[in-house]
């Protein structure tokens, strides 16, 4: 990643020294039980980058609730209880799912006494017989197979204090929305939201997710290295999930094993790094944090931003 102008660039040397306590919150099983599939991540990651990321994102949440308070003082009024929303994006394959893993998991450490909720937006993309319909299932991951109302009225509904709202479940094993499945969100204190499409601005909407986020993350890498981890967790899923009759991929499982790559690099070509060129990298530099990764998953980088 190049030299950003509104980022302060910390090498990770730096970056690790701005927490100090020492103390990590998990075991190597507990990593491994929580990382998305082939993904890396190790006790040091969470020590040198993650725990800084965390006891940063305290002292904001700290501030927002200060000002939540000094806020019904000025109106006069009690305000509803308002979760904390933190937003994580990046390209598929990249590591992001694990991200919003950990920061729950450390937030659940941090407030014990507080509600954490993650939930994905792949879950409000259209199913995939509306997305035959509307002849979008070649660009499934693009901005418009989003039911981006029904995800803006998610989102108004949990900020506002809804005492519930519900979120369709996406299963990676049928490649599809599962029929009257949610998951509910019950008044979170603070809210972690993943997905490709946290940071985009669609330019059919008047409201964004991102305008309902208190702060951002995007987990970023070069194109290649993640083509690289794409296809990797391909192979991987080939000899483990796909074998399921059930799942989505399984013609291809027990197919031509050429065959099969030599798909998984056209979805990649054409899908993919299509999707991450044209509308997920151009919103990497409206985060508010930036975890560039290296070979092996390593984080070397942390760009925050300057104003």
């Amino acid at each position: 990643m190049e030299e950003q102008l509104n980022y302060y660039r910390f090498s990770r040397e730096q970056w690790k020294r701005f927490y100090r306590g020492g103390h990590v919150p998990l075991t190597a099983e507990n990593l491994h039980e929580i990382k998305a599939f082939n993904d890396q991540i190790s006790i040091d990651d969470v020590r040198e980058i993650y725990l800084p990321v965390a006891h940063l994102l305290q002292a904001k949440f700290e501030h927002y609730l200060s000002w939540r308070e000094t806020e019904s003082v000025f109106l006069q009024r009690q305000n509803k209880q308002s979760p904390f929303i933190i937003g994580v994006s990046g390209s598929v394959a990249v590591g992001k799912t694990t991200t919003a893993r950990l920061l729950e998991i450390l937030f659940k450490y941090l407030y014990p006494d507080r509600r954490t909720q993650l939930i994905t937006t792949d879950g409000f993309l259209y199913s995939n017989a509306e997305l035959k319909q509307r002849h979008l299932m070649e660009r499934k991951g693009f901005p418009e197979s989003y039911d981006m109302p029904r995800l803006i009225q998610f989102l108004n509904d949990v900020k506002s204090g809804k005492p519930i709202a519900k979120s369709p479940v996406y299963s990676h094993q049928t490649y599809d929305i599962v029929a009257n499945r949610y998951n509910v969100i019950t008044h979170p204190d603070i809210l972690i939201i993943e997905g490709i499409n946290v940071l985009q601005l669609p330019t059919n909407q008047h409201i964004y997710i991102s305008d309902f986020t208190d702060f951002s993350v995007y987990v970023d890498a070069d194109a290649d290295l993640v083509e690289t981890w794409y296809l990797d967790r391909f192979e991987a899923l080939m000899k483990t999930a796909f074998q399921d009759p059930q799942n989505y991929f399984y013609p291809w499982a027990i197919g031509d094993h050429a065959d099969a790559i030599a798909m998984a690099k056209r979805v990649w070509q054409d899908v993919d790094l299509k999707n991450l060129n044209d509308y997920i990298l151009p919103t990497r530099n409206r985060a508010d944090l930036i975890l560039h990764k290296v070979a092996h998953h390593l984080i070397d980088a942390v760009y925050f931003r300057k104003y």
